[in-house]
């Protein structure tokens, strides 16, 4: 096999052709649309079948630095921020703890699906606990980590079947968000607030017809810089003081601050907050760093583990599903915002946290806004999941 990696600029540039290809096709196919499929997923999807295919015919297999694509994420989370009201925060406290306490029971449940799956077919129970939440609700991140643990309880191929596991929950995650809220706001007749300004993203039938200009989108960038020099500073208190959290927590954690005392303090000075410019901003890292991640999927890695992880993973999507739709968007309302938030547990329970949004964006840009759930689900799956998780793996792995 021959390899070949992209470097980093060569990277973003063909992330910003796969994100204009997914936006073309995505408002031409009236499906794509109706049932809320993120743009970069259709164009990160596309391109990573085409370098699977270049993968078959020719041996040759393509790999990207991506150094870009993890400082959108950081731009990103900054942005939802900066968008948030400490109203929106404590309007969201109790649904955050609902959601926080279905996130913790659905980390087990997950465990549980996948353990009885990997006894269905007839492979090690280890393995269950790899493509439960390790792999699905941990990501790739988590993956990598514990594959040398579990690999120690003789599953040698553990970082193979991780990645793997992740890299088909991802693909699953960024298609079922959307067609789940699209049943649950068509069955229950729900809209979004149109006093409310989008949080991330611009309206389908508005995108054309929004005036910004280069001074709206420097001081845009301006401020989301200062915030991210903050945060950096921000995350390495915390890390020297024993606490280790992503950087992108830190910056969303000092732009909740800075968006809620400056414009008091200051206040003449123009604040981004819920403007067009930073929806647009948002929209742009998001579904940048979205189409990169896809783009990037290596789909060969999969094809020889994929049998017994394909059994596993149907059952994992069968019991995502029915907990969102029997358990989780009944508990947290039955409103417009519960359905929101359940397209973005579906991208979290299998994928990662960009999914989980881009799939919220998709639906809020068709349907209304619904600022408080861009602010609960990252304070849920960035903040407090990993320590649970941890725990729960751990627990699981000694049983």
């Amino acid at each position: 096999m021959q390899q070949i990696t992209i470097e980093d600029f060569g990277a973003y540039t063909i992330g910003i052709l796969v994100y204009m290809v997914g936006v073309h096709v995505t408002r031409r196919v009236k499906f794509l649309r109706d049932y809320n499929i993120p743009e970069p997923v259709t164009g990160g999807l596309m391109a990573a079948t085409v370098v699977f295919v270049i993968y078959l015919v020719s041996d040759l297999a393509v790999s990207y630095d991506l150094q870009t694509r993890d400082r959108l994420l950081v731009y990103f989370f900054t942005a939802i921020g900066l968008n948030a009201r400490f109203s929106d925060l404590v309007k969201g406290g109790r649904p955050l703890l609902i959601l926080l306490l279905l996130t913790v029971s659905y980390i087990v449940i997950q465990n549980i699906v996948g353990v009885t799956g990997a006894m269905l077919v007839d492979i090690e129970r280890p393995v269950g606990v790899l493509a439960g939440s390790v792999s699905l609700i941990g990501g790739h991140g988590t993956a990598i980590a514990w594959a040398p643990e579990i690999r120690g309880l003789g599953i040698d191929n553990a970082l193979e079947i991780g990645v793997a596991s992740a890299t088909l929950g991802l693909i699953v995650a960024s298609l079922i968000g959307g067609p789940i809220a699209h049943f649950l706001i068509t069955r229950h007749q729900l809209h979004g607030d149109e006093t409310e300004k989008s949080v991330v993203g611009i309206a389908y039938e508005k995108a054309e017809s929004e005036s910004i200009n280069h001074l709206s989108i420097m001081s845009t960038l301006l401020t989301l810089h200062l915030a991210i020099i903050i945060g950096y500073f921000v995350n390495d208190v915390v890390t020297s003081m024993g606490f280790k959290l992503p950087l992108f927590v830190s910056c969303l954690l000092t732009a909740i601050v800075l968006s809620n005392t400056i414009p008091h303090l200051l206040p003449k000075i123009h604040w981004p907050a819920r403007t067009r410019a930073l929806a647009l901003v948002s929209d742009f890292s998001l579904g940048l760093f979205l189409a990169m991640s896809l783009m990037s999927m290596q789909l060969w890695t999969i094809a020889g583990l994929a049998g017994p992880l394909l059994v596993i993973l149907l059952l994992q999507t069968i019991a995502a599903v029915c907990f969102i739709l029997f358990v989780l968007f009944p508990l947290m309302g039955r409103d417009y915002q519960a359905a929101v938030l359940s397209a973005g547990f579906g991208g979290f329970a299998l994928g990662a946290t960009p999914t989980a949004i881009a799939n919220m964006t998709a639906v809020t840009k068709a349907h209304g806004p619904a600022p408080t759930a861009f602010i609960i689900l990252p304070l849920v799956a960035a903040f407090f999941v990993d320590v649970v998780n941890a725990f729960v793996i751990r627990m699981a792995l000694t049983l």
